[in-house]
């Protein structure tokens, strides 16, 4: 199997596999009654960053540093200027405010974390026992801090999440099965993408950290571009920048924390030197543009796109 059929195969998985886990949970989540605020809040923004998961532990796994990490800082800089761009440009994006206040700041403040630990060259197990006890604590401080009334604009956020995932609803077993399936999808795409994308790297003489930040960031990221596409199309906007918000912390705090607790990360150097800062500044300029008028136009939205399109040209011409 040659390398491109690999990767085209794994991004297939991917895409699938993502797809059906999270409707699988969120339809067992259903099943057992529990709020719609908990299931926006994590199967929805967290449960779409599992190919991300999979496949940085592959990486990592493979001795792959560049990919795994790569993948991560990726992802997160296409989920703000690609896949909040594509949605801006279909809707302008309206903005719940507390929610911004909270979890921007907190998405900001994981990026300033992460950029401390890039620049110490490498994400022990003991940084990534951090992370994931960071990740839990923000969780259970959400949760908690939420009053749980329907009229909060809060709750509306997570509950349109939740609503955003496709697909009819279905019983316990069903569900289930679909769940289970679709995390096999997404282990076998990882697996195959990952493989490949290092084929790829050795024949062109590409860094495999330039791949994993564009080829395998924007696959791996395909679930949060649909479910934000699928939000703004029935009018929740605002359902894009919690989905991209709340993958972002995942990204960070999650899937690096899991990663370096399975195989510590050594971190490239050319992160450090720039991907890492592009990173910081898309998060702040997001934060900043939803402050004005608490909504992202369709200008914002643009910018966000020539932004990304120049990141992604300027890495495959260095």
């Amino acid at each position: 199997m040659t390398p491109g059929i690999m990767i085209a195969i794994g991004l297939f998985g991917l895409f699938v596999g993502g797809e059906m886990l999270v409707r699988g949970a969120v339809a067992i989540a259903k099943a057992y009654g529990l709020p719609p605020m908990v299931i926006g809040l994590t199967l929805v923004g967290f449960g779409t960053s599992t190919p991300e998961l999979v496949t940085s532990v592959q990486a990592a796994l493979s001795g792959s540093a560049g990919i795994a990490i790569g993948n991560v800082v990726g992802s997160n800089i296409g989920n703000i200027l690609l896949i909040l761009g594509v949605s801006a440009m279909l809707l302008p994006l309206a903005v719940a405010r507390d929610a911004l206040w909270r979890d921007g700041t907190v998405m900001i403040a994981a990026t300033l974390v992460l950029l401390g630990v890039v620049f110490f060259g490498e994400i022990t197990r003991w940084i990534g026992v951090g992370f994931a006890a960071a990740l839990c604590a923000y969780l259970f401080t959400v949760f908690w801090s939420v009053p749980k009334t329907k009229e909060t604009p809060d709750t509306t956020v997570y509950e349109r999440e939740a609503a955003a995932v496709p697909g009819p609803d279905m019983g316990f077993g069903a569900a289930l099965g679909v769940a289970v399936t679709g995390l096999l999808a997404t282990i076998i795409g990882a697996r195959l993408l990952v493989d490949g994308a290092i084929s790829v790297a050795e024949y062109m003489g590409i860094s495999e950290t330039t791949i994993g930040l564009t080829v395998v960031a924007i696959g791996t990221s395909t679930p949060e571009l649909v479910t934000s596409v699928i939000a703004v199309r029935k009018g929740q906007g605002d359902v894009a920048i919690g989905n991209v918000i709340g993958s972002n912390l995942f990204n960070i705090l999650g899937i690096l924390g899991v990663t370096a607790l399975i195989q510590p990360i050594k971190v490239p150097a050319e992160i450090a030197t720039f991907d890492i800062w592009v990173l910081l500044a898309a998060s702040v300029v997001l934060v900043g543009f939803a402050r004005t008028g608490w909504r992202i136009n369709r200008l914002e939205g643009g910018l966000f796109l020539v932004a990304y399109f120049g990141y992604f040209g300027f890495l495959f011409m260095h």
